[in-house]
């Protein structure tokens, strides 16, 4: 009896041991250029659960005079915890929510609006980003 309890914990234990690790994202996992429409999100993990986080962000439209677009950008670092990434920008009250997917994808939520973020009219990060290049992304330099 004493051994079936035990091969029961350890069958167990080792479920949620594996259950934990799956939610654990790798540097090489996170690594990487992601893209949704014309959005673009670089990350770089940093390591003691931080991530530099660089965003692009586009919403076009056309007009009387032409194609025209709206921008937004943010930069800086992030906090990441399991699979969830929480990244504030600078100067605003907003969190932007990075969620690790399998495949190379992640989901992005904000929860104010693109004012409120600092981004341009119509522009938010909310999305279902694809990696589109692995590896440790150029960040573009700050004015």
């Amino acid at each position: 009896m004493k051994k079936l309890f035990f091969l029961f914990l350890v069958m167990l234990l080792s479920g949620v041991a594996q259950g934990q690790s799956a939610k654990v994202v790798t540097a090489a996992r996170a690594n990487g250029t992601y893209r949704y429409r014309r959005n673009e999100i670089k990350i770089l993990a940093l390591g003691h659960n931080k991530l530099r986080v660089q965003m692009d962000l586009t919403y076009e439209y056309k007009s009387s005079y032409g194609p025209m677009a709206n921008v937004g950008t943010a930069s800086g670092e992030a906090t990441i915890e399991d699979d969830i990434a929480i990244f504030h920008p600078p100067d605003t009250d907003c969190t932007i929510t990075i969620k690790f997917l399998t495949g190379n994808r992640i989901k992005v939520t904000q929860d104010k609006d693109d004012a409120a973020c600092g981004f341009g009219n119509h522009v938010y990060a909310d999305g279902a980003y694809a990696k589109i290049k692995a590896g440790k992304p150029k960040f573009e330099e700050e004015p």
